[in-house]
């Protein structure tokens, strides 16, 4: 992730907190790195019955729309996949699952709000530490 980073130009500062296995809620990984859960963004992984597995970005106060995300990525239903297959899938366990340079190409649906921070927090694909400023990455062209 902090290679994809670099080559964009785009600037970050990398986190890092004590991750407690037992909550991995982002409301409490959002106190531990200071800013509010609203600017801190959870990657979800979810199935589509249609066009298979994809990725849902959202802000951490906030839970999934799962009738969005099946309208934005043309599924008629989606479903969160079980925490148990998330690293079979994503090569990542639950609370490291990124959406940046992530190990398998799969969709990617971003909630809109993140254009309005100037500063966010999202996984860099390893619990306990984080990527800002990523914006760039959900701007359209």
């Amino acid at each position: 992730a902090v290679r994809l980073l670099d080559q964009m130009g785009v600037r970050y500062e990398l986190r890092e907190y004590a991750v407690d296995p037992e909550d991995l809620a982002a409301e409490t990984v959002a106190v531990k790195i200071g800013l509010p859960p609203g600017q801190l963004f959870k990657t979800l992984v979810a199935h589509g019955d249609r066009h298979g597995i994809c990725l849902a970005v959202i802000p951490g106060d906030t839970e999934l729309s799962l009738k969005a995300l099946a309208a934005a990525s043309d599924n008629r239903k989606v479903h969160l996949v079980p925490v148990k297959d998330l690293q079979k899938l994503t090569g990542y366990v639950r609370g490291g699952v990124t959406a940046l340079a992530a190990k398998r190409d799969y969709p990617l649906y971003g909630d809109e709000s993140i254009r309005g921070f100037e500063t966010i927090s999202i996984s860099a694909g390893i619990r306990g530490l984080d990527t800002p400023r990523l914006q760039r990455l959900f701007e359209s062209d």
